[in-house]
């Protein structure tokens, strides 16, 4: 099985699950609603914001092995739209899972090669990296998020 194949299956399971870790964003995220993605726990990041934050990554690779240049900056990845109802946090899962797919489907499809070859600037790495650290982080945000929710759950008053 090629490279590419492989690194796609990855982020399909941590999105969707199948994984080692057992645990993947959809399932973390059913059941969630808009009121509890919006929570804020202590210091830490709503699971909204965490949520677009990892697809705001996802994005920025999708959109280089789209054909476009890569415009992600730090400073924006945590900013998301105003989530004000149901059918707000709704998009936002729906985008997520959708580009995440789009990006899965498109590294499937990469020459070997094309893994090892320099990602739009050599301070980025190549191609594999980037990939990887894509599902990298998705895993680490998805831990963040299964935190909050359980703290969620048992409603404590502080952190």
């Amino acid at each position: 099985m090629k490279t590419s194949v492989h690194i796609a299956r990855h982020l399909r399971e941590v999105i969707a699950g199948g994984n080692w870790t057992a645990v993947n964003w959809k399932e973390t995220l059913a059941g969630i609603t808009r009121e509890q993605a919006i929570t804020k726990v202590g210091s830490f990041n709503t699971i909204a914001a965490l949520t677009y934050h990892m697809g705001y990554y996802v994005r920025a690779v999708l959109n280089v092995l789209e054909g476009t240049p890569l415009d992600a900056k730090d400073k924006y990845s945590f900013d998301h739209p105003p989530i004000e109802s149901e059918d707000d946090w709704n998009k936002l899962l729906e985008k997520t899972w959708s580009d995440a797919e789009k990006l899965a489907a498109l590294t499937e499809q990469l020459p070997e090669e094309k893994l090892w070859e320099v990602f739009v600037d050599p301070k980025y790495g190549n191609y594999y990296r980037n990939l990887h650290g894509v599902i990298e982080h998705c895993h680490y945000h998805l831990g963040q998020v299964v935190y909050i929710k359980k703290w969620l759950a048992e409603k404590p008053t502080a952190p």
